[in-house]
Parts: structure tokens; C-alpha cells; sequence
């Protein structure tokens, strides 16, 4: 017998004619549809439930805004206003979109952008009792140069020449006032001559003094130190 001096090689007999084609195991898979179906059906599942679990951890609540900055102790208008969506939140506490605060008072300077709360407004009238509101006609150069507004606090000054005019007619009122701390109730509009009348509440009893020392034009309005009396 004959031994084979080549390679060895795997031959495979010719397929009859007709015969199926052998099933090839390495082949392709044909995806099926309910599969398919299955997975996209898991995905959208999955897509709801985050946005269940979105609603109820991260409910946004609408809450008041500052549309345009505010300057303390000006009225709040519906212009000042707008309207911001947040995540609710134990830690904020502004104010809610249907809370009335169109005609309350900023207590301080408010900035466009921030959120509104409590502590921002006050109802409180800008006269208290036994106060007198006293209209003061004053010079650019008697005003700071920060435009005053109702709510703002001033110190009322007797300039020098004032004090040196004391035995004059109008003398008498750097005698009894030479500073006096008041607020600011409202701003005329500047006439012809830029002369601006700015009425300021001042205690009762300084209230003759104050409207003495503002016909002799011998004085300056000053913005009064933050927290000061």
C-alpha cells in the first residue's frame, strides 16, 4: 500500500444534485422581530420611569422674580415682576406667583434676576406716628451723587456758612439743628431751574427747625451710614 507523501487534506464528497445545502452554525443570525419589539418596549419603560422618579423628586413650583432691579424703599410694580419655575425646596422660601406684593416696599436693594422673598417687602408706612413730613427744595450740589428714592435714609446737615450766619434771620435754626437723620417720603421732578423738592419725615418736634434751616438754602443732604439712626 502506498503511502501519501503530501499534506494531508479534508475533502468533502460533491452534493448530489437536489440535496439541501448544510445548515452553517457560524452564520449570520436572523434577528426576530418580537425581539425587537421586547427591547424597545424595555427602553421606553425605562424612559418613563426615570421621568416618574424626575416628578416626584425635582417638582418645580412657580415663585416670583425680579425682572428689572429695585431700589429699597420703592413701590414694587407689576413691571418689577416675572414669573421663574423651580425645583421645590425645603432650604428656598420665596414667594409663590399668586402672593400680592404689587404696591409693598423693597426693604433693601433688589437685583433683576433673584427670586422674591418675605423679607424683601415691608407694608410698613414710611411716616410713623409723630413724624411730619417737611418738603425740602434742593441744588444738585446739596443731593448726593446716588439718586435718592422714597424709603432711602438722610442726614439732614447745616453747612458751615449757615452756622456762620447764626445771628442772621434764618441764624436760629443752625443754633437747634445741625444734623438730623430723616427719610426720604418722595422726589419731585426737577424744575426750570433743576431746583428738586424731596420731602423728608422728620420727629415733630424738629419739624419747624427743619423747614427754618431749608428756606436759608444753608444745607446738604446726606445718605446716612447703613444702620444708623
Amino acid at each position: 500500500m502506498d503511502t501519501p507523501t503530501g499534506p494531508l487534506t479534508a475533502t468533502r464528497p460533491p452534493l448530489a444534485a437536489g440535496a439541501p445545502a448544510p445548515y452553517r452554525i457560524g452564520g449570520a443570525r436572523r434577528r426576530r422581530p418580537a425581539v425587537l419589539a421586547l427591547a424597545v418596549a424595555l427602553i421606553a419603560a425605562g424612559g418613563l420611569g426615570g421621568a416618574a422618579l424626575y416628578t416626584a423628586t425635582g417638582k418645580r413650583v412657580a415663585v416670583i422674580a425680579l425682572a428689572r432691579n429695585v431700589p429699597a424703599g420703592q413701590a414694587i410694580t407689576s413691571a418689577d415682576l416675572t414669573e421663574a419655575h423651580i425645583p421645590l425646596d425645603p432650604a428656598l422660601k420665596p414667594i409663590s406667583v399668586n402672593s400680592r406684593v404689587v404696591g409693598m416696599r423693597a426693604t433693601a436693594d433688589l437685583k433683576a434676576g433673584t427670586l422674591l422673598t418675605s423679607g424683601d417687602l415691608t407694608n410698613a408706612p414710611l411716616v410713623q406716628a409723630g413724624q411730619q413730613v417737611v418738603g425740602v427744595a434742593t441744588k444738585h450740589t446739596q443731593l448726593p451723587a446716588v439718586k435718592l428714592e422714597p424709603g432711602s435714609r438722610v442726614v439732614l446737615v447745616a453747612t458751615p456758612s449757615a452756622a456762620g450766619n447764626a445771628s442772621g434771620s434764618n441764624g436760629s435754626a443752625a443754633n437747634t439743628l445741625s444734623a438730623l437723620t430723616a427719610t426720604v417720603v418722595d422726589i419731585g421732578s426737577p424744575d426750570s431751574d433743576g431746583t428738586v423738592v424731596v420731602d423728608l419725615a422728620v420727629p415733630a418736634a424738629q419739624g419747624a427747625a427743619v423747614a427754618d434751616l431749608a428756606a436759608s438754602g444753608k444745607f446738604a443732604l446726606l445718605l446716612a451710614a447703613q444702620g444708623g439712626g
